[in-house]
């Protein structure tokens, strides 16, 4: 069990282990996940005082039962979750880190409104991704992340929340430093970027909110103002400020890496290239086994509520409790051939958006965009290949995609 002192040689240690701050982990996690899932499941981090499960079924137990709570100011002061709080913020936090009741008032009306709009736009969105795909080389070698990748999630969440498509380096960059909150052991540098870049988005966001109500746009700001003014959002300005913005953040970076990751599988794999070729009608399987296979959210987690026993170990109040979404989504228990990549597979569902009242609220808009992007790139080119290079993954913990892919033709 977790606290065994027979455990297998080789089972990581700790939940930073099994992150990218470790070297070995951050090229490829897998077999360190493999390790535990099989030597250790319920694994006890005394260092970082949190549990870690990599089952599938204990995972998804935990996710869907509502009784876990979120929010870091509700779990022990002493464990690297507490470390996720903005000292300058306290409870102030998305719908990310909310508990009901108020992750439910704020949730409902913004992801209502969100998914009209996705509906309404998909045309857009499509047309989107494939003007960023047409604007990229012809020929020649180039960098898959930085003509395709990182601009296509970027412009479509602009495009959506009806922000000034003029700064999408700006936001860009806040992203990136604002998602520097979800890790625990930022520097001190690293906080000040986030604080900064935190402080610049609310400004802009403050800003667009009151342009909007003195002149309505077909966008998601206008959507979420005149829902406040006819009363039927119970949500205060703050509120839709901060998650607009997680919806800027979160829709921009995870999105690139989704559709990073997948076209390196997928030229990695040829024969599922060819069969996405051959049969288009795959592509939205194809996302599905990307994100079970290479998920770009490696780790979700909850806070036990009381004293009570989680995946057959007891554990108390306030204790973290984090989840190997990685490790899961490759359980051989749920998934036959867990380490193939195969797009023709039918497979049990994955839990790489988590799962329960905090299931990713930005999953729709992600399949959207990472299935027409990996039609359109195989289909503008055919012969598209993956030169001989070094990968360099992301730094940042718990997340998984990579900086920089170059492809030629």
């Amino acid at each position: 069990m977790a606290d065994d002192p027979k455990r297998l040689p080789g089972v990581p240690q700790s939940v930073l282990e099994l992150s990218a701050f470790n070297p070995v982990a951050r090229d490829n996690p897998h077999p360190l996940l493999q390790s535990l899932q099989a030597g250790c499941p319920v694994m006890r981090d005394e260092t970082a005082k949190v549990w870690v499960l990599s089952r599938y079924k204990d995972i998804r137990d935990t996710v869907n039962d509502r009784t876990f709570l979120r929010h870091p100011l509700n779990a022990d002061p002493e464990s690297i979750t507490a470390r996720l709080v903005d000292p300058d913020r306290e409870r102030r936090t998305s719908i990310l880190f909310l508990d009901d009741p108020d992750h439910a008032r704020v949730r409902q009306p913004i992801a209502k409104a969100f998914y009209a709009r996705i509906n309404r736009m998909r045309p857009e969105i499509e047309a989107m991704v494939d003007a960023v795909i047409d604007a990229a080389p012809t020929t020649g070698a180039f960098d898959l992340m930085e003509k395709i990748a990182v601009p296509v999630p970027v412009l479509v969440i602009a495009r959506i929340l009806g922000v000034d498509e003029s700064m999408l380096g700006d936001f860009r960059q806040w992203s990136e430093d604002v998602i520097l909150g979800l890790n625990p052991v930022r520097t001190s540098e690293e906080n000040a970027r986030l604080i900064s870049s935190g402080e610049a988005l609310d400004a802009y966001f403050s800003e667009l909110m009151e342009a909007r109500r003195k002149a309505p746009q077909d966008d998601l700001v206008t959507d979420m103002v005149q829902l406040q003014a006819r009363g039927e959002a119970n949500i205060e300005d703050d509120e839709v400020r901060l998650n607009l913005e997680a919806l800027l953040v979160g829709g921009n970076l995870t999105t690139t890496d989704l559709i990073g990751n997948g076209i390196w599988l997928l030229l990695t794999h040829p024969e599922q290239a060819a069969a996405l070729r051959a049969n288009p009608d795959l592509a939205a399987q194809a996302v599905e086994e990307v994100l079970r296979y290479e998920a770009p959210v490696q780790v979700t987690s909850r806070i036990v509520e009381k004293d009570r026993t989680v995946a057959g170990c007891l554990m108390q109040k306030s204790q973290p409790v984090f989840m190997s979404l990685a490790a899961a989504n490759r359980d051989p228990e749920v998934f036959e051939a867990p380490q193939a990549f195969d797009i023709t597979r039918k497979r049990a569902s994955h839990i790489a958006f988590g799962g329960g009242p905090h299931i990713c609220i930005g999953a729709p808009l992600a399949r959207i965009e990472a299935r027409h992007a990996f039609l359109k790139l195989l289909a503008r080119y055919p012969n598209l290949r993956l030169p001989e290079q070094d990968l360099t993954w992301r730094a940042l913990p718990f997340f998984r995609g990579l900086e920089k892919l170059i492809v030629e033709m």
